[in-house]
């Protein structure tokens, strides 16, 4: 089997990657912070900061391909810890793309749909980027930074994401089911749009992307919704209480980092490629019981 370094593999994203490309692929990732134990998966423990120990890590696996999801993906974090976010998020991303580039791998990269300003959605892969917040910042910066040294870079900008939690990082959803079951009030937002898709979709979207795509590509999911609308689409198919939940604005909430009011994906050329989201409610239904 072909080797895949997978970067942030104890995260969200990265950990329900390893569960789909471990049928196809030997996978290794990298973790720093959570210390992790993913069956079928060679783990190791990583500070991407570190040139030198990257270099190493490449000459050790010798990769036949590389999916970078490791970040420090909080704005509110990165609007206020500038210098330590660039480290992982720019400068990092940009060393790896080198070393793809200097060992002729393929290379994906996770970005983010909030590198838009959210004034003019939906939004097409050729649509101009604007970020509001040093995280979308970042983000472009990678991807310029990681283009520039790898032209063959398939940049994957997410949408938010849910679904079954890795051990030490669950999605934004599990938050959401535990208060509504507690009886206790949940305050989303009405006018804060994306596209959420689930992990395994982002997964495989990745994937495709990792064999099919240089440039930027959307993995968002189907539906323009609002996190109220989320939420009101969770209640009704997880069968919670819904008595506690409330809509709110985002100016009702004081947030360090400035969020855009509506950043969905266009994401047709991703489906052109086979990408294939379902129905929200449909990839809800297929989370009954998992989460």
């Amino acid at each position: 089997m072909k080797k895949l370094l997978v970067t942030g593999a104890s995260g969200f994203l990265g950990w329900n990657l390893c569960q789909i490309a471990k049928q196809e692929w030997d996978i290794y990732g990298t973790s720093f912070s959570h210390a992790i134990e993913i069956p079928g998966i060679t783990l190791l423990k990583v500070d991407l900061r570190d040139f030198e120990e990257l270099k190493r890590i490449f000459q050790e696996i010798q990769p036949d391909a590389v999916i970078h999801t490791a970040a420090q993906s909080s704005p509110n974090i990165c609007q206020s810890n500038p210098e330590e976010s660039h480290k992982i998020n720019v400068t990092a991303s940009c060393n790896l793309a080198g070393l793809c580039a200097d060992y002729s791998i393929s290379c994906a990269f996770t970005s983010t749909d909030l590198v838009f300003n959210g004034l003019n959605a939906p939004y097409k892969e050729t649509d101009s980027v604007s970020p509001v917040n040093l995280y979308g910042e970042q983000k472009v910066m990678a991807e310029e930074g990681m283009l520039e040294r790898y032209p063959m870079t398939a940049v994957c900008r997410m949408p938010l994401m849910f679904g079954v939690a890795a051990p030490p990082a669950q999605s934004f959803m599990q938050p959401f089911i535990q208060t509504l079951r507690e009886g206790k009030e949940l305050s989303l937002f009405t006018d804060e749009f994306r596209t959420p898709a689930s992990g395994s979709t982002a997964a495989k979207g990745l994937l495709l992307a990792l064999e099919k795509v240089n440039g930027r590509i959307h993995l968002g999911g189907k539906e323009r919704m609002s996190r109220y609308d989320f939420g009101r689409s969770l209640v009704e198919v997880f069968e919670l209480p819904s008595e506690g939940l409330k809509g709110c604005g985002q100016a009702d909430v004081k947030m360090a980092a400035s969020r855009p009011p509506d950043v969905s994906l266009d994401s047709s050329m991703a489906f052109d490629l086979g990408y294939a989201p379902l129905s929200l409610r449909e990839e809800l239904e297929a989370l009954r019981g998992k989460v």
